[in-house]
């Protein structure tokens, strides 16, 4: 049994051991199906007591979830209930495993979904006096005899009369039901069970019964995948039209008959649809369009409980308000989606780079320094293997966010020397990758960068030779031409009379005659 060791000399187990001591338990008391509650506070007791571990997760445990499923039914439970709406995600939830105290309308939601009371989560402290050894003493629940609190109790409780009046109607209702099969004549009462064995079988039925195809799901995790490795290989246009069909299929399929897990991994795919189809936007100059698919990728995050896929979709929102000269709403996406990032993913260090970019654009040097180093301290606490999106390694995403992201930040600080350092680098690694994973535009945009540096230190020859080296690129996308389109502003400001740089400009002007249009998007999208 493997452990670990944390604060003090506590020791907490692994989860295999609470897994192991709810199976003992269950299995002794018969295997009931379903758990019954009081049974389930009692696996969470004896694996607080031998595992460690803290009440929340000892009560998750106990229940057998993982924390994908606690969310997931937490999601489940706000729907079938008709509550506010939540952002709860894994990483919120292994906070608070970890510690960290829920706010009170998630303590709230916690508790209905244990059916509990935050002393038995952890969340709370009960300061009851122990009960009297012949046991008439104050309960250590609170609870009166019938299941309500004692007299005296509702008004420290925060319970109103119409809170009891609903409990207890409940209750009646229960009592009767179960005083009818309790008087019910033997043979009439094997009928009633008879017939709620039916109705069982006809909830599980219903609850499995779905109109999509067996290998539906399979099918889009490889259509997802296969886009995203054709982003930055294929013309922008022809990928946006292919991935928008899928994602109107989606759209489709979260009509129809469905199970709720299927449901939350259809959101899950048309968030990622989305997320892709707001960066193709961009590459196609529809910052509009760009920002409403990523706002969509979020909230379909949001709603399948992937605090993952919320980050990534606020990184494309940042690059897209960036771009548009939008820094404030930049940085503000940036930092949405750090609080959805899961700690130590290279994602965090995309984002606080975004955030640095943004600072500097805003013409914030103190504010780029900060975010800049919260970037580099982020990537240094990497772990060894790096996570994969889609079959690719993520990593090289922060690596090139600590090479590029500085020079263009540079540059719109003033600051030639560093910018031109940090984009020989950016460029350098670039040209380094293997050919399967370099990007034309980013490469592209690293030249416009070092063209820029040399601009302003005074060698335009050089400037103007970068420019047109970024434009003979093979993927002129809208950002490649938007960064075009400051060097040659700079340029001609600053050396008006160059033929060179009309010529630049000329070229600049035919490659944006040139793009492709986006299509319309359909209403309702």
């Amino acid at each position: 049994m493997s452990s670990q060791s944390t604060s003090g000399s506590r020791t907490v187990h692994d989860v295999s051991c609470g897994r192991s001591l709810r199976e003992r338990i269950l299995g002794k008391a018969g295997a009931p199906e379903p758990v019954p509650a009081a049974l389930v506070a009692v696996i969470a007791a004896e694996i607080q007591a031998h595992c460690g571990h803290r009440r929340l997760k000892c009560r998750r445990l106990a229940i057998g979830w993982t924390v994908a499923q606690g969310v997931a039914a937490a999601h489940q439970l706000v729907e079938d209930e008709n509550l506010t709406k939540i952002g709860m995600s894994e990483r919120s939830w292994k906070d608070w495993e970890a510690g960290v105290l829920p706010s009170p309308d998630y303590q709230d939601l916690l508790c209905r979904l244990f059916t509990t009371h935050p002393v038995e989560l952890g969340f709370a402290r009960d300061y009851s006096p122990a009960p009297a050894a012949d046991g008439t003493g104050p309960l250590w629940s609170g609870h009166g005899p019938d299941g309500t609190l004692p007299k005296g109790e509702t008004t420290r409780a925060g319970a109103g009369p119409r809170t009891f009046t609903e409990v207890e109607a409940t209750k009646r209702r229960a009592a009767v039901k179960l005083a009818g099969l309790a008087m019910a004549a033997p043979a009439a009462a094997a009928q009633i069970l008879e017939e709620a064995a039916a109705e069982a079988m006809e909830f599980t039925r219903q609850a499995e019964a779905t109109a999509l195809g067996s290998g539906t799901l399979d099918h889009l995790d490889l259509a997802v995948t296969e886009f995203n490795h054709a982003y930055s290989l294929k013309p922008p246009k022809a990928v946006f039209d292919a991935v928008m069909g899928y994602r109107r299929k989606v759209n489709g399929l979260l009509q129809a008959k469905r199970t709720h897990r299927q449901e939350r991994e259809l959101m899950a795919f048309a968030g990622w649809l989305s997320e892709l189809l707001a960066w193709l936007a961009h590459d196609l100059g529809d910052a509009r369009t760009g920002l409403a698919f990523a706002t969509d990728a979020f909230v379909q995050g949001q709603q399948a409980g992937h605090g993952q896929l919320c980050a990534w979709a606020m990184d494309a929102a940042a690059s897209i308000n960036l771009y548009g000269q939008r820094p404030a709403k930049a940085r503000n996406a940036a930092l949405k989606g750090l609080a959805e990032a899961p700690a130590g993913h290279p994602l965090t260090v995309r984002l606080h780079a975004q955030a640095a970019r943004a600072a500097a654009a805003d013409g914030d040097a103190d504010g780029f320094t900060t975010a800049f180093q919260a970037a580099q301290d982020a990537h240094q606490l990497l772990p060894p293997r790096s996570p994969r999106r889609f079959g690719m390694d993520v990593l090289p995403l922060a690596d090139y966010a600590l090479t590029p992201y500085p020079a263009t930040s540079f540059i719109w600080l003033g600051q030639a020397d560093q910018a031109r350092h940090h984009a020989e680098q950016a460029l350098a690694t670039y040209e380094a990758a293997p050919e399967a994973s370099r990007s034309p535009s980013r490469e592209a945009i690293a030249r416009i960068d070092l063209a820029l540096a040399h601009a302003q230190l005074g060698s335009p020859d050089d400037a103007i030779a970068l420019g047109h080296q970024a434009l003979d690129s093979a993927r002129v996308v809208d950002s490649v031409r938007h960064r075009a389109g400051d060097l040659t502003t700079f340029l001609t400001r600053r050396y008006p009379r160059q033929a060179a740089v009309e010529g630049l400009c000329e070229r600049l002007t035919a490659a944006t005659a040139a793009r492709t249009a986006l299509p319309a998007a359909p209403s309702g999208t």
